[in-house]
């Protein structure tokens, strides 16, 4: 899930509901209720020029008919992937200075 990014002026932002920014709407599915959360930040551009907001979701609540409450992490495969990538980098610049030493 990509990061969704907002800007406009504090006016602009003012006027949005704030719970809409980090509890989504809830989605009934069968007898469970899902409510997404996000992750949001919120920055200033110097002066009156504007305000950013970003959004990450995080992962959803889930309620039953019984009322459990169950947790559910957004999974984001890109950092899986940039973590693999990194692991992979180093292993291979250790194994460099490994062989380099030996000769």
């Amino acid at each position: 899930m990509a990061e969704e990014e907002r800007s406009g002026t504090p006016q602009d932002l003012a006027g949005r509901p704030a719970p809409n920014q980090v509890f989504g709407e809830p989605v009934r599915q069968g007898d469970t209720v899902l409510v997404p959360v996000a992750k949001t930040r919120f920055g200033r551009i110097g002066g009156d020029r504007g305000v950013g907001v970003v959004g990450k979701p995080v992962g959803a609540f889930s309620v039953s008919a019984d009322g459990k409450v169950a947790w559910h992490p957004a999974v984001s495969v890109n950092r899986i992937v940039l973590g693999g990538q990194i692991a992979l980098a180093v292993a291979l610049v250790a194994f460099a200075v490994a062989f380099r030493r030996r000769r």
